[in-house]
């Protein structure tokens, strides 16, 4: 591995372009190789060993492109995966998501936090451990929202349908006392808006993408691996349609891009 090669970032779709947005920021110089398994989304009702098959083939896949680390940039597959995946790749920098209990639990007033999420993700071993680690004196609310997921994924990130699936979840948790909401799944920040209209403009909305860029950094830097000069490059890729990623990944980041099917041994 070598400072010039890329970081590997892969989700389910398009959630994890929430990450990849915080990783440009805190590294221009580095070049991302995005890789949306489409043809496989949504990862949270699926099994878990359906998860940790897709997360050793498109890690195995990075490692193929010469990615000095990947960001395993979806709750679900993160609680899944990454310990196995950590252990078959024991000399990479491997790097997770998970919803960001612990400063939630420094933030809330009230002792109460609300966490949206995938069913997958709440019903892991892993968050589990996560909540009796960081929040064990806190009230833990948890709603599985994964028609967000499916809203993202077609692209509607505002309007009458958004606002309907928003608010009733939103009320649910607030009504029940949180004054805290965690985003614990990589899609939810591009519903971001709608979220905080639904609960009020003094409620935080936590999410994870700037903690992993600032990790990410962190283990780069550690292992003389981080590139300090020159643009970073950005290619997207998808186990689905390419043109509807490249349509739906410039809408989300706001620029024009382009898109490519990931060889088909991967898929």
């Amino acid at each position: 591995m070598f400072s010039e090669s890329p970081i590997g970032i892969y989700d389910s779709g398009v959630g994890g372009l929430s990450v990849l947005r915080a990783i440009r920021d805190a590294l221009p110089h580095e070049s991302l190789l995005y890789v949306a398994d489409s043809a496989h989304v949504p990862y949270g009702e699926k099994t878990q060993a359906f998860v940790e098959q897709r997360a050793q083939a498109l890690t195995d896949y990075f490692v193929s492109r010469q990615a000095k680390a990947v960001v395993v940039a979806c709750n679900t597959a993160t609680a899944a995966a990454i310990a196995p995946l950590r252990r078959r790749h024991p000399d990479l920098i491997i790097i997770g998501v998970e919803p960001a209990i612990k400063p939630a639990a420094h933030l809330t007033h009230s002792g109460v936090v609300g966490v949206f999420a995938t069913t997958g993700t709440l019903a892991s071993p892993k968050f589990a451990t996560l909540v009796q680690r960081e929040a064990p004196e806190v009230r833990i609310l948890l709603r599985p929202c994964p028609e967000w997921v499916t809203l993202v994924e077609q692209g509607e990130l505002s309007g009458p349908r958004v606002e309907a699936a928003v608010r009733a979840p939103v009320a649910e948790l607030r009504a029940a006392g949180a004054d805290v909401l965690v985003l614990g799944c990589t899609h939810f920040p591009f519903l971001r808006d709608a979220i905080q209209a639904a609960a009020g403009p003094g409620v935080p909305l936590l999410e994870t993408g700037t903690p992993v860029a600032r990790w990410l950094r962190h283990q780069l830097q550690e292992l003389g691996l981080l590139r300090e000069a020159g643009p970073g490059e950005l290619r997207l890729e998808t186990t689905g349609s390419a043109p509807a990623l490249a349509t739906l990944a410039s809408r989300l980041l706001g620029t024009t891009l382009e898109a490519a099917a990931t060889p088909e041994r991967w898929r």
